[in-house]
């Protein structure tokens, strides 16, 4: 059993948001991929909300020059609050307002794209000597599959080791994912052995793929800090990983489903439909809707 009586909280989380996304052109030109609407907020507001409501009360995000944005969403906006009071519309205020308070939030941009890696490896000051979690700000994960309330749980339940989301694919899907080799533990925890990124799948020594979120204790940054740039000049975290698991022991947390990649078009309207239709103001009128397109295109047999 482990001792859990001195393991630091998990307070801090990094939201690497800096790439290009070019899958979303000619959209993403000029908005970020982060910032696309599932109904009536951006992607990026899901991952912080999920982040807060494991406990996080502190986010940095890790932006380029040309995300303002973002900041600009999180930020306040006088004007509009004003208008808003004046003219009683008082849930519209008091969600935008919510928006603003979360959360601590920190931005900084990373000025050249040298990988995931790197991005993380840019919180390093402000995450100090303290756990921290680490979410893909294009992943949406559903609040059933309860994947970073999960990983949490089991770094404090083992001892404050580092954790990894793992979701379980096709076979034949895991040669777009890093693969764990694993062992598993109890429940949804298994032992990881080793990462491969992107194996053949043959040669994949499971089904597990990581999926987008992290936790790691802060021997991570030194790790990143000696891994050696691979393909492209970027700094892979899938390494730093593998060079963490010589000194420390490392977990992760699975799950079958509950995850929207918004990187990808055709997962960002899956996200939105789904979305949609959990939702009581706009829900059972967009059933009806999708209804009346299964019949009128014949999709059903």
């Amino acid at each position: 059993m482990a001792d859990n009586t001195n393991i630091a909280p998990v307070r801090k989380a990094v939201i690497p948001a800096a790439g290009l996304g070019t899958r979303f052109l000619p959209f993403s030109k000029a908005v970020p991929k982060e910032m696309l609407p599932v109904v009536d907020r951006p992607v990026i507001q899901y991952v912080i909300e999920e982040a807060v409501d494991a406990g996080i009360t502190d986010v940095l995000i890790i932006t380029s020059r040309h995300k303002k944005v973002m900041e600009d969403h999180f930020d306040r906006f006088p004007e509009l609050e004003a208008a808003l009071e004046a003219k009683n519309k008082t849930e519209a205020l008091a969600e935008i307002l919510d928006v603003t308070e979360m959360c601590n939030l920190h931005f900084i941009r990373q000025g050249e794209a040298l990988g995931l890696g790197h991005a993380i490896g840019m919180a390093e000051h402000h995450v100090g000597n303290e756990p921290f979690c680490v979410l893909l700000g294009d992943d949406i994960m559903h609040r059933s599959a309860g994947v970073l309330k999960g990983m949490i749980d089991t770094y404090h339940a083992n001892g404050g080791v580092s954790v990894v989301g793992l979701m379980e694919v096709a076979k034949e899907d895991i040669s777009s994912y890093g693969c764990a080799d694993a062992v598993e533990l109890e429940g949804r925890t298994v032992e990881v052995r080793d990462l491969v990124e992107k194996p053949d799948p043959a040669d994949a020594p499971s089904n597990l793929a990581i999926m987008g979120r992290y936790l790691f204790t802060p021997g991570i940054f030194d790790e990143i800090r000696r891994t050696e740039p691979g393909v492209g000049g970027e700094i892979q975290i899938t390494d730093a990983m593998v060079s963490l698991m010589a000194s420390e022991r490392m977990l992760g947390w699975t799950f079958s489903e509950g995850r929207f990649d918004t990187g990808k078009k055709i997962d960002y309207l899956r996200c939105v439909v789904e979305m949609a239709l959990e939702r009581e103001d706009v829900g059972p009128a967009f059933r009806e809707i999708l209804a009346d397109i299964v019949k009128r295109e014949q999709l059903l047999p």
